[in-house]
């Protein structure tokens, strides 16, 4: 089943994203090369593609798990989440519809 991923990012939070964000792009793209990844990318916290030092405010996965739990033990092993640039993430079971 495809779970939505939302990352929520602690204050000042651009710093520990930095640090963690090769490691974070090496897991999506292993489940991208596993076929499991619909979309990823973080979320500004202003209405821009480059936010600058306004930063993010968090950051969106939709990739598919065998399980709700699988998805969570994921989302709380990402580097972000282990870096601590996540507050915390909600994992959601999501079904696509469109396109």
């Amino acid at each position: 089943m495809w779970y939505a991923i939302r990352g929520h990012d602690a204050p000042d939070a651009l710093a520990l994203r930095r640090v963690a964000r090769a490691s974070h792009i090496d897991r999506l793209e292993a489940l991208r090369d596993a076929g499991r990844l619909m979309v990823a990318g973080p979320l500004p916290a202003i209405d821009s593609a480059e936010p600058g030092p306004a930063g993010f405010v968090g950051s969106l996965v939709i990739a598919q798990f065998a399980s709700l739990e699988e998805a969570r033990t994921w989302a709380l092993a990402d580097p972000y989440a282990v870096q601590g640039a996540w507050s915390h993430a909600d994992v959601d079971p999501f079904v696509p519809v469109l396109p």
